[in-house]
């Protein structure tokens, strides 16, 4: 079609007749104007209710065009006008909360989030080296791209099935076996943005249209390395977990890796910043371990949440209580990264847990005693969903959040 200046006139987008009105309006105005100037007292009158009906008018048309205007153009049948006003009246006066971590845990998280404010920064962990991730960082010499996706699609404003094409994998027997559709996006807008990483993750929340921000903590290509109790030692995220020798260190092979800018700025900024759900050793540490990360959380006047997870993870955390997640990230960072706890305190039913014995994970104790003798804050809560596994409810944890917010005072704008 020939582009035009006037596209916006064309049929069927409703703006003339809207647009007629506000013209009909101007000129019954003048008119107005033109007997309200006149020498005879009932015609100044007769101008002045022209003027008025004028005015009305014009409001009238200006407004039915707004309306049109933004029908137009919203997505059909996703959102309306009171949605939008929704979003930018009431969730941009939101908390500004900084989620750092990666994995399910953290996108599951921030997909209830989003619909308590928009001043979300979700910081991700870039270290993952298994699956996808793992073969494109290997051919592209790429961070790791996974938790980036699983962060964007989950504040995705964009319609449904742009979320859907983003997390489809291909199965077909083919090169691109294993692959979410997702990560090659990344991979590809890196490419196409000169190897700006940080670049290809702000297009690609453009093209999702996300509530929110979503950056990498670290732009270096790190890989994780994890020292045993034992003296053994074990490089890439995929291979850490070890159930002959609990976890002692976490390292990064990039020990000059720096924050990126956005996520440092986020955390200097933030009203709220939440460590977790997810994986102790490969999902939350990796990030804190990144030069300046722990010690910007620790400046910070933000209130600091701490989410435990609900089980223990074998070969990671076997055995962990709630405190031994604490005093591990305390170990690995700053004790003042941490001031409230989140805790799990209900059980699973014997079904679920007779199906994780398994496979040797089993609920997180929750300690609350031996955590508040480290000097920090506890809420133990029901936070339990329990489906085709056991993890943390989003409803139930979503609200766990908002009242520990609400009831710390931390002020909508």
């Amino acid at each position: 079609m020939r582009k035009t200046p006037f596209k916006i006139l064309y049929p069927g987008i409703g703006i003339k007749r809207w647009l007629t009105l506000s013209l009909l309006g101007i000129v019954v105005v003048i008119f107005g104007s033109v007997f309200i100037s006149a020498p005879y007292g009932f015609v100044k009158i007769f101008g002045f209710i022209w003027i008025v009906c004028g005015m009305i008018l014009i409001v009238i048309g200006i407004g039915k065009m707004i309306v049109s205007l933004l029908t137009s153009l919203l997505p059909k049948g996703e959102r309306d006008l009171v949605d939008v006003l929704y979003t930018r009246r009431y969730l941009e006066r939101g908390p500004k909360i900084v989620t750092i971590g990666g994995g399910h845990g953290l996108s599951h998280l921030i997909f209830g989030l989003k619909e308590y404010t928009s001043n979300i920064t979700a910081v991700v962990t870039v270290a993952d080296s298994g699956g996808s991730s793992g073969k494109l960082r290997e051919e592209f010499n790429i961070v790791a791209p996974g938790d980036i996706r699983n962060c964007l699609v989950a504040l995705a404003d964009a319609p449904a099935l742009m979320g859907k094409l983003f997390q489809y994998r291909f199965d077909q027997d083919s090169v691109l076996k294993g692959h979410n559709f997702g990560n090659l996006f990344l991979t590809a807008m890196y490419q196409i943005t000169d190897g700006d990483f940080e670049k290809a993750v702000q297009e690609t929340s453009t093209v999702l249209a996300i509530r929110g921000k979503v950056v990498p903590s670290t732009v270096s290509n790190i890989h994780l390395i994890a020292e045993y109790e034992d003296g053994t030692k074990t490089k890439g995220e995929a291979k850490i977990p070890n159930p002959k020798s609990r976890i002692k260190r976490l390292l990064l092979t990039d020990k000059d890796a720096y924050p990126t800018k956005d996520s440092i700025s986020a955390i200097e900024e933030a009203d709220v910043i939440i460590m977790g759900p997810g994986s102790l050793y490969t999902s939350i540490i990796p990030n804190l371990i990144i030069n300046g990360m722990s010690e910007a959380i620790a400046k910070s006047t933000a209130l600091k949440i701490y989410v435990c997870n609900v089980m223990t993870q074998p070969g990671e955390t076997d055995n962990f209580k709630a405190s031994d997640h604490v005093k591990a990230i305390e170990e690995h960072s700053n004790r003042d990264v941490i001031e409230v706890c989140l805790l799990n305190n209900v059980d699973p039913p014997p079904d679920a847990l007779s199906r994780y014995s398994a496979e040797k994970s089993y609920p997180v104790m929750c300690d609350v005693d031996k955590i508040q003798e480290m000097g920090y804050k506890v809420v133990a809560v029901d936070l339990l969903s329990v489906a085709d596994y056991v993890r943390h409810d989003s409803q139930k944890l979503n609200k766990a959040i908002i009242d520990l917010i609400e009831s710390n005072r931390v002020i909508k704008r």
